[in-house]
């Protein structure tokens, strides 16, 4: 991941960003570049764009790194796309895409613009945060299951994305199988034979759908109880929707393993379940599979990011690697 402090590369953004804004408002600026966290694999910064005409405005720029092939995760305007599509879509929140720009990558990269929501970003059992109570979070834990009902309620074909190819079931456990395949014996364990014996379980694929990869109440901005923005689709596919759900049921379980506080008034499975199956129109089965398979994906997760870790000399998390493998395996016996 490149700098993203280097100088000369934001003082370069913000002129790029400003020549976009100015092809809509030739007074247009976008200054005051601040880093902001969120997502793996681009660069996202805080900005402000003046001279438009309308109060100055808090903007965020998502820009590949500078050097790298703008391709896969990295590629910042297939992210921008699926936000256009979803844009007024009923029961869906998603930033505005403000201003898009190709570049000359890789050495100097694609970005897009998109308007800034206020409010915060809670994932409520593994950040450590006063506020909101618990109460708010589990408003908010409901309103993330009707959400989910209502994006994946609509057809790809419907907003645009009728182009995109499907990613099978198989396919997806066989990519997790692959990242633990290339990480240090003591983090893989028996992770690509738990993919295996998921391989062999695979139920019938529902009909195909948006999936945002990383659903989960973190990758929202909220104010309150109201979600106001779904933000960071690095991963976004058309696939099966109930990956997005068990993550998110697995983001919120009580027993989830690397938990750091407990917050007892979050709903339960079942009920968050049934609001998005109330949104959906119609009920989903076979999650018991979906269960296991988004901890063999964390698990995969989890061990790509130890084994970055460990060449900066820290030991990453060879615990809770293991911890969620016996949670697949567990559901798997079971």
């Amino acid at each position: 991941m490149s700098d993203v402090n280097d100088r000369e590369f934001l003082a370069d953004l913000a002129t790029r960003a400003s020549a976009e804004a100015q092809k809509n408002s030739p007074s247009a600026v976008v200054g005051s570049l601040v880093p902001l966290s969120g997502g793996y694999s681009s660069l996202t910064y805080e900005a402000v764009l003046a001279g438009t005409g309308d109060p100055e405005r808090r903007i965020v720029l998502k820009v590949a790194p500078p050097g790298l092939d703008p391709v896969r995760n990295r590629d910042v305007l297939r992210q921008a796309r699926v936000l256009v599509a979803l844009r007024g879509v009923e029961g869906v929140r998603v930033p505005e895409v403000l201003l898009e720009s190709i570049g000359a990558p890789p050495e100097r990269p694609p970005f897009f613009a998109m308007s800034f929501a206020d409010g915060d970003s809670v994932d409520p059992l593994v950040d450590r945060a006063d506020e909101p109570s618990g109460a708010v979070l589990a408003e908010r834990a409901l309103a993330a299951a009707r959400m989910l009902g209502a994006l994946q309620r609509c057809s790809p074909a419907s907003i645009g994305l009728g182009d995109e190819p499907v990613t099978g079931l198989q396919a997806e456990v066989a990519r997790w199988c692959r990242a633990l395949e290339s990480v240090e014996d003591d983090l893989r364990l028996d992770g690509p034979a738990l993919g295996e014996r998921l391989l062999d379980l695979v139920p019938p694929t529902d009909a195909p759908v948006l999936v945002h990869g990383d659903y989960k109440l973190g990758n929202m901005r909220c104010q309150g109880a109201e979600i106001r923005a779904l933000v960071d689709w690095e991963i976004w596919s058309i696939g099966d929707g109930r990956t997005d759900l068990a993550w998110l049921l697995m983001m919120l379980d009580p027993r989830y393993p690397a938990r750091v506080r407990d917050v007892p008034e979050l709903p339960t499975a079942n009920e968050i379940q049934r609001e998005y199956e109330q949104v959906l129109g119609r009920s989903v089965r076979a999650m018991e599979w979906f269960h296991a398979f988004v901890r063999l994906k964390q698990a995969a997760t989890t061990a790509l990011i130890t084994k970055q870790a460990r060449k900066r000399g820290d030991p990453g998390y060879p615990k809770l690697i293991a911890d969620h493998l016996h949670a697949v395996r567990s559901g798997l016996d079971q």
